[in-house]
């Protein structure tokens, strides 16, 4: 199901008559425009599996392992559902995340699906880490503004938790959203995500778009709407080409080891 030109001719159209605000922290930005998900995963040929009238969107990988489920108004609970099945080498595992993930964070995880995995060895604290966040003793990092906590759960089917709540309340107030990643969640996939998180440039958001809480802090951008818009198309056809790369290594047919040819016996004189 790549994205049409019909398709990515209404993103524009949405985008243009829109004044780009410069939006930060990205935790509090706002969902954005879901097609930051959606089309990624189209450019990458996943399917629609769900009623093409429905609000709800069912989305399948091409070799059926993975799934994305978005079901809106599901309350406080997951809009997002990421599920990975099991092979012969790796586990299946499941992802999910809150209503008001922004779109883009969203989209470095899924886009990561895509891409090929890094032979690094940090961890999502790490990740964190380096880009000035909080660093406690339970094995939790919190945000400078104290809004966002990544937390690595121990003795449960949960292996890192992250929860945004108002920056002026921090963790006693109510949750705005939330990201789960269960233990068999490969790494790197955490790490795309919270790297995009963590990242202190701004996302753009339009002017009456909705945002996660009102201490989010908007500017004016210098991009122009049209910018907006080739930046996306320019990450789809990125997509489309890493996808095609992976297609093409998974059906290259595994060459045999050569047969060895027994010695002969030396000729007698």
């Amino acid at each position: 199901m790549p994205v049409s030109e019909q398709q990515l001719a209404q993103f524009a159209r949405t985008h243009a008559w829109r004044i780009p605000f410069d939006t930060s922290p990205r935790h509090l930005a706002g969902p954005g425009d879901a097609r930051h998900v959606t089309h990624g995963l189209a450019a990458a040929g996943w399917k629609r599996a769900s009623d093409p009238l429905s609000p709800e969107i069912v989305l399948i990988s091409p070799d059926h392992r993975y799934r994305l489920d978005f079901v809106p108004e599901s309350g406080p609970f997951a809009w997002w559902r990421l599920w990975a099945g099991s092979t012969d080498t790796e586990p299946g595992w499941t992802a999910s995340f809150g209503e008001l993930v922004p779109a883009e964070i969203l989209g470095s995880f899924t886009d990561a699906l895509v891409a090929p995995a890094s032979n690094e060895q940090i961890g999502p604290l790490d990740v964190v880490d380096a880009a000035g966040w909080l660093l406690d003793a339970r094995g939790a990092a919190s945000s400078p503004d104290g809004a966002c906590r990544i937390e690595q759960c121990s003795g449960s089917l949960v292996s890192w938790a992250i929860e945004v709540h108002g920056s002026d309340r921090g963790r006693h107030g109510p949750r705005l959203w939330h990201a789960a990643f269960d233990d068999r969640t490969p790494v790197h996939l955490v790490n795309a995500f919270v790297t995009t998180l963590a990242d202190p440039a701004p996302l753009q958001r339009g002017m009456h778009d909705r945002t996660a809480h009102h201490s989010a802090v908007q500017n004016p951008s210098p991009l122009r709407p049209e910018q907006i818009v080739e930046v996306h198309t320019a990450r789809l056809k990125t997509i489309r080409a890493q996808a095609r790369a992976a297609r093409r290594q998974n059906d290259k047919p595994t060459t045999a080891p050569a047969a060895t040819t027994a010695a002969r016996p030396a000729a007698r004189r």
